[in-house]
């Protein structure tokens, strides 16, 4: 077994928004995603196959739904997002990193 920190080996300059799996196996994958001011372009939506469970472990950030509602997402918030909904990230913090951890099942 080998130990890691979610917060560990976050990058000082973050150019693009960072995934990295944490675990994929079995039709499950659990990722980190690290932004730093990052959202998602304007005509570009998540449109996944399958289910996804997300929670901010520090910072904020808004998602916007495909049906104009947005959700503001603070420190310990989570969602879970059903497969085939289309959504975006609309803000991150500018100033500091937004850290989540996203399960994809």
């Amino acid at each position: 077994m080998k130990k890691s920190n979610i917060f560990a080996n976050i990058p000082t300059e973050i150019n693009e928004e960072l995934f990295e799996d944490i675990i994929s196996k079995d039709g499950i994958k659990i990722e980190r995603i690290v932004s730093k001011g990052h959202t998602t372009t304007e005509f570009e939506w998540y449109n996944q196959n399958g289910d996804e469970w997300v929670i901010v472990l520090k910072g904020e950030a808004v998602l916007e739904f495909e049906d104009a509602d947005e959700v503001r997402l603070k420190e310990g918030d989570y969602l879970n997002i059903p497969a085939h909904t289309k959504h975006k990230v609309s803000w991150t913090k500018p100033d500091e990193e937004t850290v989540w951890l996203a399960i994809h099942y």
